[in-house]
């Protein structure tokens, strides 16, 4: 095993491009309780770019190594007192960062440590842009759907941003479990596309009323339970079509995607709405829930998703690899709107030369 690796480092707060660095590091020495990962794959979420910027719900000690939320790899080194791992396994990491705490393990490295209650097995044949997604767009899709909501059988579920990979996921999840989905999306080229893909209904805001339509598809009961990736106005729509006593969970801010000011990260809701409707607005953040979820809660939740990716129910989108050292390439992919596939950070492994 090599003495040093290579890492994607950020000196301070700022655009990702003008303060990420390809730097040389020491491979880390595992502790107590911990594993060393050979990273093979690693996504760009926007989440680790918002947290570059900082405007995101923590922020680490800088400089720090970018990425902070999953990754496939095998297992080089364990503690001695780990039991149920084995070296050479291949493993997911998730490693979102249990709020509070803060404490961040950065991904776009060759080597990195993990807690070992944080690290999952997965079959060979799962392909690495498959397993290095797991832990976080699929968890969120099966936490929102199933534990926040718990949407039933027949149930509808108002959703925002529907051509996300939440969103496609969300629907994949309702079809499975039998629930009918009402999906948000703000282009007319998009419409189409989510009813192939399994939506029931679409509305389009770009020349559609949200209200009206969802009046319309769900009827005079409405629809009590509704999730939203986008907030500002359009978060404050859906909390206006829940029908008295709905729920509306709140897990992302698309409206403010580059905006790095609190005070603009809003929903405007109507008093009179909340008040004698009594509709509920609440947030869900996943860092906060692997907070709160003991560790066997949180890999069971995982072990669910990874039932679900291998049977084919969830299918998660290809990604599109890059070496670290074209690392401005792919975080301009993570920028671009309705890209065809989430940029990955890929390492090369004697081990593992396919083309998976």
């Amino acid at each position: 095993m090599p003495q040093s690796m290579r890492a994607l480092v950020a000196g301070k707060v700022g655009e990702p491009t003008d303060v990420l660095r390809l730097e040389s590091r020491p491979v880390p020495t595992p502790g107590a309780g911990q594993a060393l990962i050979r990273v093979k794959a690693t996504p760009i979420h926007a989440s680790d770019l918002h947290v570059l910027r900082g405007r995101y719900g923590f922020s680490p000690e800088f400089p720090a190594v970018g990425g902070h939320m999953e990754c496939v790899g095998r297992i080089e080194a364990l503690s001695p007192d780990t039991e149920g791992l084995k070296v050479g396994e291949r493993v997911v990491v998730a490693a979102v960062p249990a709020v509070p705490g803060h404490h961040v393990v950065g991904t776009w490295q060759e080597y990195l440590v993990a807690d070992t209650r944080r690290i999952l097995p997965v079959p060979d044949h799962l392909s690495d842009s498959s397993a290095c997604q797991l832990a976080v767009n699929p968890l969120t899709a099966l936490l929102l759907v199933t534990r926040e909501l718990d949407v039933q059988p027949g149930e509808w579920l108002l959703q925002t941003a529907a051509g996300s990979t939440v969103g496609r996921l969300v629907i994949q999840l309702a079809r499975h479990l039998g629930m009918r989905t009402i999906n948000v999306v703000r282009r007319r080229g998009a419409v189409e596309e989510i009813k192939a893909f399994g939506g029931d209904e679409v509305i389009c805001t770009e020349d559609e009323d949200l209200l009206q339509r969802v009046a319309e598809i769900a009827g005079p009961a409405g629809v009590r339970k509704a999730i939203d990736c986008v907030a500002g106005l359009v978060g404050a729509q859906v909390s206006q079509a829940l029908a008295p006593g709905g729920e509306v969970v709140v897990y992302g801010a698309l409206s403010t995607h580059r905006q790095t000011d609190p005070a603009a990260l809003t929903i405007p809701l109507q008093a009179r709405s909340v008040i004698y409707e009594t509709k509920v607005v609440r947030g869900f953040w996943l860092n906060r829930w692997f907070g709160t979820a003991s560790p066997e809660d949180a890999l069971h939740a995982l072990s669910q998703v990874r039932s679900l990716v291998v049977d084919e129910v969830l299918s998660i989108p290809q990604g599109q690899p890059f070496p670290l050292e074209r690392f401005t390439e792919a975080i301009a992919l993570a920028e671009t709107p309705a890209r065809d596939a989430k940029p990955l950070f890929v390492f090369e492994d004697g081990r593992d030369n396919d083309d998976r």
